[in-house]
C-alpha cells in the first residue's frame, strides 16, 4: 500500500492479495462512518468486486493516520450491513452474493446474520406479542391423520369462522401455506408470459420477483396515505393489464391503509376501464388482525373479480404458514385443483391450531393487545421522527417508510450505531421517476429505507435520534 495526498485530502491506494493496484479512494472524512461510507460506495459501484480482499485494519489505519480502533469500527459497520465479511486470519473480504436460494429482490431484503443491537429490518412481528401456542397445541389430536386424500381441503370449523369474518361475500374460501403462496398460486392461474400486472410502488419485493419468473411486466402505481391512487390506476389500466395486485391494509413498506372511499373509487376506475371484466384484483391483507384500519376490499363492488388473501403470520406467527384465499368459485377452485397435484392441502393439524387461536378468548385478547401495542409504537416513533424534521407519514401495522438523503449512507450510519433497517431500493417497482409521488411515500429522486417499528418496545427517543441522524446524513468523499 502507498499513500498519496491530493488537495489536502488523503488518498489510499489499496493493494489486494498481491494483485495490481485496484482502487484509489479519497477519504475526505476519516471517522468510522466516513471510512465505511467510502468503502461502501466502492463496493456498490463494483470497483471493489465480490471476493476482493481488503487491507488489514492496521494497514489502512497507518495510511489514513487514524487509530486501528477507528478502522475496526468502520469494518464492523460494513460487516453489519452485509457488505464485507471476516475470514479470520485470512483477512476481511467483500462479501459475495449469498443466499442464492432466495429470489433477487428477496435477497436484497434479507439481512445478514451478524448480530446488531437493534434489528429493524426484517418486517416481522414482535414475538412477545404473538399469542401463546401452548394451550392450542395441547388441544390438538395426538395423531396426525386424515380420512381421505380427497377430503375437503379446509376443516369445517375453520371454514365457518373465515366465512363469518370475510370482508365481503366470497363464493368460496380455501387455505394455503401463507400469503405469498396464495399470491403465487393466484398469479399462476391468471398471468401468462408477456402479460401486464398493476403493482404498488413502493410495494412488496417478492411480488416483483414472482412477476419476473412468470415473464410478466409490472406496471407501477404510486401509493399515498389511503393506498393506491385512482389516477395512477386509471393510467395503468390503459395498458390493459390482466391483474391488479394491492395491499388494502398496513401496506408493506409504507404502512398505508385503504379507506372505504378509496376502495370504492378504485373499483369505479376498474369498472369503467376498457375490458374491465377481464381484470382480476388480488388483495394481500397480510396484517389484517393487527391493523387498526377497518376491513376493506374491492370485492364489495367487484365480487366476481376480486381474490382476497388474508394471512395470519403477523397476528399469530409467521411459522404457522397459513393464509386464507376467498373469491370467485371458478378461480379459487382452479387454484385448489392445481394444489391437489402438489402439496394437496395445508396440514389439518395447523388448521386446527389456527381455529383454536381464532376462537379462544385468551388468544383473541392477546391479538387485540398486539394491535394496540403496534398502534402505540407507530404513533410514538412517527411523532418523534417528525419532531426531528423527518417527514414520515402516519402508518399502520409494523412498518414505516422513512425518506433519507442517501439510502446507503443511512444503512452504514445506522450499522455503525448498532442498528439495522431495510434498504428501500428492492421495494421499488421501477425507477423513482416512474413511481410517482404521494405525500412522501414515493417521490421522484427520493431515497427511502423501511423501518420495522413493531419491534421498538422502548427507547423511542434514542431510536428516533439515530434514525433522524441517519436520514439527514450523507457521507463525504463522494459517497
Amino acid at each position: 500500500m502507498s499513500g498519496i495526498h491530493v488537495n489536502g485530502s488523503r488518498m489510499a491506494a489499496v493493494r489486494l492479495e498481491g494483485a495490481e493496484l485496484i482502487a484509489l479512494a479519497e477519504f475526505g472524512e476519516t471517522t468510522p462512518r466516513g471510512i465505511a461510507g467510502v468503502i461502501a460506495r466502492l463496493v456498490n459501484s463494483g470497483e471493489l468486486a465480490a471476493g476482493t480482499r481488503l487491507p488489514t485494519v492496521r494497514e489502512l489505519a497507518s495510511e489514513l493516520g487514524v487509530s486501528p480502533a477507528t478502522v475496526s469500527q468502520a469494518w464492523q459497520a460494513l460487516s453489519r450491513t452485509g457488505l464485507i465479511e471476516s475470514r479470520g486470519r485470512a483477512g476481511s473480504f467483500v462479501r459475495p452474493l449469498s443466499q442464492g436460494w432466495l429470489a433477487p429482490r428477496m435477497r436484497g431484503m434479507a439481512a445478514p446474520n451478524d448480530p446488531v443491537r437493534l434489528d429493524l429490518s426484517r418486517g416481522t412481528p414482535d414475538p412477545l406479542l404473538l399469542p401463546a401456542l401452548g394451550p392450542a397445541l395441547s388441544r390438538v389430536s395426538a395423531r396426525a391423520e386424515t380420512g381421505s386424500y380427497q377430503a375437503e381441503p379446509v376443516i369445517p370449523g375453520l371454514a365457518a369462522v373465515l366465512a363469518d369474518s370475510w370482508p365481503s361475500a366470497a363464493e368460496t374460501i380455501m387455505v394455503v401455506d401463507g400469503a405469498l403462496d396464495a399470491i403465487s398460486r393466484t398469479l399462476d392461474e391468471v398471468v401468462r408470459y408477456g402479460d401486464r400486472v398493476v403493482v404498488e410502488s413502493p410495494g412488496f419485493p417478492p411480488f416483483l420477483d414472482l412477476l419476473d419468473l412468470l415473464g410478466a411486466e409490472a406496471v407501477p402505481v404510486a401509493v399515498d396515505e389511503a393506498g393506491m391512487t385512482p389516477d395512477g390506476l386509471a393510467a395503468a389500466l390503459r395498458r390493459q393489464p390482466v391483474a391488479v395486485l394491492l395491499q388494502p391494509r398496513a401496506q408493506n413498506p409504507t404502512g398505508a391503509s385503504m379507506t372505504v372511499g378509496r376502495a370504492e373509487a378504485l373499483a369505479r376506475v376498474i369498472r369503467s376501464a376498457e375490458r374491465a371484466g377481464d381484470v382480476v384484483v388480488i388483495e394481500d391483507d397480510h396484517s389484517g388482525m393487527i391493523s387498526t384500519a377497518g376491513d376493506v376490499t374491492l370485492g364489495t363492488w367487484l365480487p366476481e373479480q376480486v381474490v382476497h388473501v388474508r394471512s395470519f403470520s403477523k397476528s399469530h406467527g409467521p411459522d404457522l404458514r397459513i393464509a386464507a384465499v376467498g373469491g370467485p368459485r371458478d378461480l379459487v377452485d382452479r387454484i385448489a385443483a392445481r394444489r391437489m397435484l402438489g402439496p394437496g392441502w395445508t396440514s389439518r393439524m395447523l388448521q386446527t391450531i389456527l381455529l383454536d387461536l381464532l376462537t379462544d378468548g385468551t388468544s383473541l385478547d392477546a391479538v387485540a393487545e398486539a394491535r394496540r401495542q403496534y398502534f402505540t409504537r407507530q404513533r410514538a416513533l412517527g411523532d418523534a421522527l417528525r419532531a426531528r424534521g423527518v417527514p414520515v407519514a402516519p402508518a399502520d401495522g409494523v412498518n414505516l417508510w422513512m425518506p433519507v438523503l442517501s439510502e446507503r449512507s443511512a444503512l452504514v450510519q445506522l450499522a455503525a450505531s448498532g442498528m439495522r433497517v431495510a434498504a428501500g431500493t428492492p421495494f421499488l417497482a421501477a425507477s423513482n421517476s416512474g413511481a410517482g409521488a404521494g405525500n412522501g411515500r414515493s417521490r421522484p429522486g427520493g431515497e427511502f429505507v423501511r423501518v420495522t417499528v413493531g419491534v421498538v418496545r422502548d427507547e423511542v427517543d434514542e431510536v428516533a435520534d439515530a434514525l433522524a441522524t441517519a436520514a439527514q446524513h450523507v457521507v463525504s468523499g463522494g459517497y
